[in-house]
């Protein structure tokens, strides 16, 4: 079937349901949501932020269903509202190490809705080899934009540090600027971003890092959707280009 013909047979056909497979990586929840008839290998995405132990992704239909639909399972691991520290990486690992001895790829898909997009980021800068692809819908990509201007509490409490000590050390833990191994491992990126986001600014966020990757020589793509904001909208979550990136550049 080609590309054109499955996105309009998802659109119009009835929302798969998920079965979900609940669990516990060090004391934290984690959930599995499995592909009926999983694809060779064993394909998942890795969804961001999984708070209480959901991943609501599974409740947009076109992209549930293109995931059922190519065989590709639907996994989250909740740390709660973390920022991207060292530590929370690390422990964003131990899911990950659980996910490959479950018998999932070892190069899963991630995708970061909002501050799901730092929490993505800052795992896969520090294990390019690991990262098949990135997807953000309406990321946070940057420490300096939402994190220390909205969250400023959280951030500093993820990281151990006073403001003035994180942005010292910025350059270590900002994602911006730590995209050389992903480039070199040629992991394909895109993003959907409104251009009057005023919670997440597109121009602080997205822009700058689709600039920096494709400066490293990464492919980046972005989908500016002209006058939205940071909101939950088919923009975002029934958004074609999302699905076409998802079924054809994440081989």
């Amino acid at each position: 079937m080609k590309l054109s013909a499955l996105l309009l047979a998802l659109t119009l056909s009835a929302a798969t349901l998920f079965s979900a497979e609940n669990f516990v990586v060090d004391g934290r929840k984690a959930v599995i949501h499995p592909a009926t008839k999983p694809a060779e290998g064993k394909p998942w995405l890795w969804y961001a932020p999984a708070l209480n132990g959901g991943v609501s992704i599974v409740q947009h239909k076109l992209y549930a269903d293109a995931c059922q639909q190519a065989g590709i399972a639907i996994a989250g691991y909740d740390l709660g509202e973390v920022r991207g520290a060292p530590k929370s990486a690390a422990q964003f690992t131990k899911f990950y190490d659980e996910m490959v001895k479950r018998g999932y790829s070892p190069k899963p898909i991630l995708i970061g809705q909002s501050r799901g997009g730092m929490m993505t980021l800052t795992w896969a800068f520090r294990n390019p080899s690991k990262v098949k692809a990135w997807i953000g819908i309406y990321p946070v990509c940057n420490l300096t934009s939402w994190p220390l201007k909205n969250s400023k509490a959280q951030t500093l409490a993820d990281f151990d540090m006073t403001e003035s000590e994180l942005l010292f050390r910025l350059k270590e833990f900002n994602p911006p600027d730590n995209l050389a191994g992903l480039a070199a491992a040629k992991v394909p990126m895109f993003a959907v971003h409104g251009d009057n986001d005023v919670v997440v600014p597109h121009q602080d966020n997205t822009l700058p890092l689709k600039e920096r990757y494709e400066a490293l020589g990464g492919k980046f793509t972005v989908k500016i959707v002209p006058g939205e904001g940071h909101k939950v909208g088919p923009s975002f979550f029934a958004c074609p280009e999302l699905v076409t990136f998802l079924l054809n550049d994440c081989k």
